[in-house]
């Protein structure tokens, strides 16, 4: 069976049953990835019980914002991300600077030792120090409790520095630095001026990645932190969610008390998820167009 399509084009039978399979294999992909998300959101307006009675699989079920109201009740919270807001931008600023500086001098065949910088760099991402030898440095250094314990321990992802090489090798073309040379340019007007424009694709997707991690981690905060004001919003909410479970445990020998309790803890957690993942989704979408076409380019050479 054979279909003209407007163009002119014959399309088989055999070719639509397949375009269907993977329309909807996409579709199920789909779902599978962003229904989590939205199972997160409708259970944070929704009564614990019926969530737990599966009465919130497509809708909320008895509708509340108590579990948002505790938590914007926190004056932490407000701490909490303007400290992570400041973490955020400021180690987005200092890894991605990093990454970009690493690896495009590696990227260059001329470059004395490269192979040797290379394997180190690969080591590192097999073997560590370990928690304590990491935490001695960071102490013996004078970071601890400032906000450079958080950024610099992490500060180049060697991964990331893969990537970019690879960008940098395959994506700009040799012609463009020889041209730049024979027109009298030094390495460094060569890498700010032709290296840099043409990699704006590349450098949104070392900002995302470095955006998320940043946003995310508050195991680095909980053990190089020690004051409260200079909590991050994820280990501020963690704080809110174990004080919320203390109290449904003191409160487990009162009548009716620890079901209260525990119905409000609840509302806490899924609150707490929504409130930290919002501002990441709501930054993707601006650098989604070079996130994707950063990881395509680059990808087949030639």
């Amino acid at each position: 069976m054979r279909k003209k399509t407007k163009s002119g084009s014959v399309v088989r039978g055999s070719d639509r049953v397949i375009e269907i399979i993977m329309l909807l294999l996409i579709i199920i992909f789909i779902i599978a990835v962003l229904y989590p998300l939205y199972y997160v959101v409708i259970a944070s307006v929704s009564d614990p019980y019926d969530v737990y009675a599966g009465k919130t699989f497509l809708l909320p079920s008895g509708f509340t914002l108590e579990g948002y109201i505790r938590v914007f009740q926190e004056k932490a919270i407000a701490k909490g991300y303007l400290n992570s807001i400041v973490y955020t931008a400021l180690g987005t600023l200092v890894s991605t600077t990093l990454v970009i500086t690493t690896a495009y001098p590696l990227s260059k065949k001329e470059l004395p030792g490269r192979k040797a910088i290379m394997i180190f760099y690969l080591i590192t991402m097999y073997f560590t120090g370990g928690l304590i030898p990491t935490y001695l440095v960071v102490a013996k250094t004078g970071l601890l409790n400032s906000v450079w314990a958080l950024i610099l321990p992490g500060g180049v992802s060697v991964f990331s520095v893969i990537v970019t090489r690879t960008y940098f090798e395959s994506s700009i073309p040799n012609e463009l630095y020889e041209a730049a040379k024979i027109d009298g340019c030094g390495n460094l007007k060569i890498f700010l001026r032709i290296a840099i424009p043409l990699a704006k694709p590349i450098i949104a997707v070392m900002v995302i990645f470095a955006m998320v991690a940043f946003w995310n981690d508050w195991f680095t905060a909980l053990i190089y932190m020690g004051d409260k004001d200079k909590y991050p919003l994820q280990l501020a909410l963690r704080q809110i969610l174990i004080q919320s479970q203390a109290s449904a445990n003191t409160m487990s020998g009162m009548d009716g008390g620890y079901a209260e309790a525990n119905r409000i803890t609840e509302l806490i957690k899924f609150s707490s998820m929504v409130v930290g993942a919002v501002p990441m989704l709501i930054a993707y979408p601006f650098v989604q167009k070079y996130f994707e076409k950063g990881f395509m380019v680059g990808a087949v050479k030639g």
